[in-house]
């Protein structure tokens, strides 16, 4: 699970945003913006923003989570195959 790398109030957010960015740009930080000490919003970089989408994408393709579930299940069983196997080395 993710955890809030740091809690900053609003109005420091408003003064200190472009700073928040590109602090964010190149992390997997996650900020949250409060308002009376109470978080409100939070602040992420956009490449963990689009893979929150690609994973919402994921979770929500019946057929894409079938295939996901069988193949946890197969690997409980230990009904997997070996990559030498596969491959023939």
């Amino acid at each position: 699970m993710q955890i809030i790398h740091d809690y900053i109030p609003v109005t420091r957010a408003k003064n200190e945003l472009l700073n928040l960015m590109r602090k964010l740009q190149d992390s997997d930080d996650i900020i949250a913006i409060t308002k009376n000490g109470v978080p409100g919003a939070v602040l992420i970089s956009m490449n963990k923003f689009k893979g929150l989408l690609e994973t919402l994408d994921i979770l929500s393709d019946e057929k894409a989570m079938k295939s996901i579930r069988k193949s946890i299940q197969e690997a409980n069983d230990g009904k997997w195959i070996g990559f030498n196997e596969v491959f023939n080395q």
